[in-house]
């Protein structure tokens, strides 16, 4: 440190910590995010407690998912309560415009999916196809046409045989060698339910959810759900050899989306009690209302429930999200997905790849008579 308590670089990074490396704020000078410093007689760039800061909130937005580009426009606006309008304004732009971005990028990923997303049968086809699109013309009408014709002859293929999924999985799903093989198949079986290879970037599975979840399940624990739709599409017939029963806590035939589950758990005090009233060491599937996951992280907290896993996956723009926060926080094992994505089909997914770990579907139905 100089003796004008100036920061060099290195020192500026030790004092924000984070991961921030040298050359990452010198990419930002350029950027314009942090403003060029200062230098010593010596020609070392000297930084301030008011640089350290700014790099500080820099790291903060990141770390939340903004984008460089976009914490810029945060950091230019002055805090003043005039400028929150024009703040918002900006966001509402910088949104739209990442909106579109994903529509596009979305757009070719469907395009590489459709190449790539072959089983063997379909290679052959596939092989012609990537041959001649090097060789397109696509200026002219006529080569937009033979466009459609590869693609319709790709079509083609999958009036032949059923879909592989598990080898067109293999050629689209990232590395998953550090995942067990138990991790892999809900991965596999999530991006099923949904169609969106994207997802898996989101999944958060806590070290120890999956054994707590085999250990629980094998003895025949407790299942609670928000909502009866999630009841409906899990496995009943392995949770029965199980011995697992399957309780709906809000247990209204007429309640099936998330906005009206969040709403019914505001309006009635029921529902909260019946929270409370869950057996030890049960497993939660959220699907639906964030409020159920908030209740659920806060009777937690107090002591007052003691589940084995929490598979939470509610829906919503904002309450999501912090929800899914607050779970990941927890000391409990969990299941997630990061964001506002969720719903009840993945949660049920969840569940049913666990339970489907434990025990192979049995050939006769015996067991239907118990439910």
């Amino acid at each position: 440190m100089f003796n004008d308590g100036c920061l060099t670089i290195k020192e500026l990074t030790e004092a924000v910590g984070g991961g921030i490396s040298p050359r990452m704020v010198r990419h930002y000078h350029e950027l314009g995010l942090l403003p060029q410093p200062q230098r010593s007689p010596s020609n070392y760039r000297l930084y301030t407690e008011q640089d350290v800061m700014r790099l500080k909130r820099i790291v903060a937005l990141k770390r939340q998912g903004f984008q460089l580009n976009h914490i810029r426009h945060i950091l230019e606006l002055e805090p003043e309560a005039e400028t929150n309008h024009n703040l918002i304004a900006q966001l509402q732009q910088q949104y739209r415009a990442v909106i579109q971005q994903i529509v596009q990028l979305r757009q070719t990923a469907a395009a590489l999916e459709g190449l790539l997303g072959r089983d063997r049968h379909c290679q052959i086809m596939q092989a012609e196809v990537l041959a001649q699109l090097k060789l397109l013309d696509v200026e002219t009408q006529a080569g937009l046409g033979d466009l459609t014709k590869l693609w319709s002859g790709l079509d083609a293929e999958v009036h032949t045989h059923s879909e592989v999924f598990a080898e067109s999985l293999q050629n689209l799903l990232p590395d998953l060698s550090h995942c067990s093989e138990i991790d892999k198949h809900l991965i596999s079986q999530l991006v099923l339910a949904c169609g969106d290879v994207s997802l898996v970037s989101f999944v958060k599975v806590s070290k120890d959810a999956i054994a707590a979840s085999r250990n629980n399940l094998a003895a025949g624990c407790e299942i609670v759900v928000d909502l009866p739709t999630i009841a409906a599409a899990l496995d009943q017939t392995r949770l029965a050899h199980l011995g697992c029963r399957v309780t709906t806590l809000i247990d209204d035939p007429h309640v099936n989306t998330a906005l009206e589950a969040e709403l019914e758990f505001w309006q009635h005090q029921e529902w909260r009690e019946r929270l409370e009233q869950v057996s030890p060491r049960c497993i939660f599937v959220i699907g639906y209302a964030p409020s159920v996951l908030l209740a659920v992280c806060n009777a937690i907290a107090q002591q007052k429930i003691q589940p084995s896993l929490i598979i939470g996956m509610p829906i919503g723009f904002s309450h999501a999200p912090a929800a899914k926060r607050q779970l990941m926080q927890q000391e409990l094992p969990f299941i997630t997905i990061e964001g506002t994505i969720g719903g009840g089909l993945l949660a049920a997914t969840t569940l049913n790849s666990l339970v489907e770990s434990l025990i192979a579907k049995p050939d006769c139905h015996c067991y239907l008579g118990h439910l």
